[in-house]
């Protein structure tokens, strides 16, 4: 099934994020994103297509989004895309599926990835504040993402309950 485009999911279509541990390369992310084309062109679910887009940014994040209402995703085709991009992960030598690491944007604006317990230590030293912009992947729809709930401020993600419960005491 060809790829519908990103703008034209609804609100509710399910989302996956990848965020890469490192920003790629132009051609990097050509030969990627061709090769995701092509993965989502032939993605099904028990054989019935599904109906997916994907949007790129910073050439660091992928989104991959299916609207539901046609075709659900299952256990086997989530699996699949894992498989797809564990191979990219190979491929590129860098890591998309790190649950355990925090992306933030440094003070000049650079988009950053350190582990949770580096972030921890950022926010101690007082590098990084609950204003420090942060990327929430661990949204689940298109419309979520198109809200702006994303890239936030990270008082406004679950990064501001991780790692600020003490400034918002102190704030008080």
């Amino acid at each position: 099934m060809p790829l519908i485009p990103f703008e034209e999911l609804p609100d509710r279509a399910r989302l996956w994020t990848f965020a890469a541990s490192r920003r790629l390369t132009d051609p990097e992310a050509v030969r990627f994103l061709a090769a995701a084309e092509e993965f989502l062109a032939g993605w099904a679910a028990h054989r019935v297509p599904l109906a997916t887009a994907r949007e790129w940014r910073y050439n660091q994040f992928l989104f991959v989004a299916v609207d539901e209402a046609a075709a659900g995703a299952s256990g086997c085709s989530i699996d699949a895309l894992v498989g797809f991009i564990r191979e990219a992960e190979r491929q590129l030598d860098v890591r998309f599926t790190d649950h355990g690491s925090v992306w933030f944007r440094a003070s000049g604006g650079a988009i950053e990835c350190a582990s949770r317990e580096e972030f921890k230590q950022l926010v101690d030293q007082g590098a990084l504040g609950p204003d420090t912009v942060v990327f929430d992947n661990t949204i689940q729809t298109t419309g979520a993402l198109r809200d702006g709930r994303w890239e936030v401020p990270a008082r406004r993600s679950w990064h501001g309950r991780a790692f600020f419960s003490n400034y918002s005491a102190k704030a008080k």
